[in-house]
C-alpha cells in the first residue's frame, strides 16, 4: 500500500537527516539530488526540520549564485548529548560527546579487584558525572555502556555471571537512576563488532566474525548486516569452546580448559615467555599485546611488514619471535576454524588488543592455517580500532539510539 503523506514526510525527513550525518552540511540543492525529491519537497522537509530544531543554517555553500539554495544546512550537534562507557574488570573508560559522534571529553578510572560493590558503583557513576560537567554538558540524553558477560535479549539487562564483578550488573540500574538519560547496554565484543563494520576493517563486508583477543576472548557475529545475539544472549562466548591442547574441558561456570586457555592474555603471555619473548608492559593494555608488538617488529624488515630475509636462524631473537607467533597462530586458527565450520562467514576480523598488535603479520598467519583446516574460503583481516573499539562501539549505539528518538516524527 502507498505511504500516508504523513508517513512519507516522516521518511523524507529521516532520509534527509542520515545524509546530513553521513555528508556534512547539504544545501537544499545538493539534498534535491540526493534524496530525489522536487524543489517544494524539500523546501518542506528543511522547514519542518528547522522548525523541530533538529538542523539549522551554518552557513553558505560558496557557489556564486546567492539565495535559499545556497545556503548549508547542518544537523544542531547539541541538539542532545551522549555518553559511552567500556566497562572492564579493572576500570571504566568514558567518553562524553555531541549528536554527531564527536568526542567532547573522555577519562577514565582503575577500579580495583578488592574494591566494594558499592563504592565501585560510585566511582563509575561519579566518573561520567564528572566527565559531562568538564564536557558543559548539563544533561546527557542517552548513555551506551559496553560491558563483558551475557545481555538478556528479552530485558536489555547484564546477566550475572560468575567471575565477574557484581559492580558490573549493577551500574546500569545507578546510571538509570541518577542521570536522566537512557541507558542501553550491549555486550563488548558486539560493539567492538560494530564499531568495525562502521568505521574500521569490515566496512565492506555484510557478513563476519569478529574474534576479541583482550584480557579475555570472545567473538561477535554479524550476518547479512544483522548482529546475531543468540536466544539468551551468548553468542560468541567463545572462551567456552572446546578445543585441543587444553588441559580439560570447561565448565558451565568456568571457561578454564576451554578456547580461553589457549588464547587469553594471560595464556598468550605465558606462551611468549616459552619462546623468549620479552617487552615492557604499557599502560591501558594487556600485557599479551606489548609481547606481540615486539614480536611481529622483530620478524618484519620495515613498515611494509615484508618478511626479513635471510630467513632468521631459530636460535635469534627473530627466529623465537617467529616461532612465537607461528604457535600463536595454530592456537588463534583452532578457534577461528570453529567459527568458520559452523557460519562460513567469509570474513574473520582479529580485534581486540591482542588482534591489533599481530597486525597483518599473525592474520597471515591465521589465513594460512585456515586455509588447510577448512575448505570455506575465509579472509582474516586484522581490527582496525583495538582496545578503543568498544568505547567507538558503545558511542555508535548511544548515538543511534537518541537519533531513533529525535528523528522519530512526531506523534499525531
Amino acid at each position: 500500500m502507498p505511504a500516508s503523506p504523513s508517513t512519507a514526510r516522516a521518511i523524507n525527513d529521516r532520509l534527509a537527516l542520515r545524509l546530513l550525518q553521513q555528508e556534512g552540511p547539504l544545501t537544499a540543492g545538493r539534498l534535491k539530488q540526493l534524496t530525489g525529491l522536487s524543489r517544494p519537497s524539500v523546501a518542506d522537509l528543511v522547514e519542518r526540520l528547522a522548525a523541530a530544531g533538529l538542523i539549522a543554517v551554518v552557513g553558505e555553500s560558496g557557489e556564486q549564485r546567492r539565495g535559499p539554495n545556497a545556503r548549508l544546512y547542518g544537523i544542531v550537534a547539541d541538539r542532545a548529548h551522549l555518553a559511552a562507557l567500556d566497562v572492564r574488570t579493572e576500570g571504566v573508560s568514558v567518553v562524553v560527546a555531541d549528536l554527531l559522534g564527536v568526542v567532547l571529553a573522555e577519562a577514565s578510572v582503575p577500579i580495583g579487584d578488592g574494591t566494594d560493590t558499592a563504592p565501585a558503583v560510585e566511582q563509575a557513576v561519579a566518573l561520567v558525572e564528572r566527565t559531562a560537567k568538564e564536557a558543559g554538558v548539563e544533561r546527557l540524553h542517552t548513555v551506551g555502556v559496553g560491558a563483558p558477560g551475557l545481555i538478556d535479549p528479552a530485558t536489555g539487562e547484564l546477566r550475572d555471571s560468575s567471575g565477574l564483578p557484581e559492580w558490573h550488573r549493577l551500574l546500569a540500574t545507578a546510571l538509570q537512576e541518577r542521570l536522566p538519560a537512557r541507558v542501553v547496554v550491549e555486550n563488548e565484543t558486539n560493539l567492538a563488532a560494530l564499531a568495525e563494520q562502521r568505521e574500521g576493517v569490515a566496512r565492506d563486508r555484510d557478513t563476519f566474525a569478529l574474534l576479541w583477543f583482550g584480557h579475555g576472548i570472545g567473538a561477535a557475529v554479524v550476518l547479512d548486516g544483522v548482529l546475531r545475539r543468540g536466544a539468551s544472549g551468548g553468542t560468541g562466548e567463545i572462551g567456552f569452546l572446546p578445543v585441543p591442547g587444553t588441559d580439560g574441558l570447561p565448565s558451565a561456570t568456568g571457561c578454564e580448559g576451554g578456547f580461553h586457555s589457549l588464547a587469553s592474555a594471560a595464556a598468550v603471555a605465558e606462551l611468549a615467555r616459552r619462546y623468549g619473548v620479552v617487552a615492557p608492559a604499557a599502560p591501558h593494555e594487556p600485557h599479551a599485546a606489548a609481547l606481540v608488538r615486539e614480536a611481529v617488529s622483530r620478524v618484519t624488515a620495515g613498515p611494509s611488514g615484508a618478511p626479513s630475509a635471510p630467513p632468521p636462524a631459530p636460535d635469534s631473537a627473530p627466529g623465537r619471535a617467529s616461532a612465537f607467533l607461528d604457535a600463536l597462530a595454530d592456537r588463534v586458527a583452532l578457534g577461528a576454524a570453529s567459527v568458520v565450520a559452523v557460519l562460513d562467514p567469509g570474513c574473520v576480523v582479529l580485534a581486540g588488543e591482542v588482534g591489533r598488535a599481530g597486525g597483518a603479520v599473525l592474520a597471515a598467519r591465521v589465513r594460512d592455517r585456515l586455509g588447510r583446516m577448512t575448505p570455506l574460503p575465509t579472509e582474516v583481516r586484522a581490527g582496525a580500532l583495538g582496545g578503543g573499539a568498544v568505547l567507538r562501539g558503545a558511542l555508535l549505539t548511544a548515538r543511534d539510539g537518541a537519533q531513533d528518538e529525535l528523528f522519530a516524527p512526531p506523534e499525531r
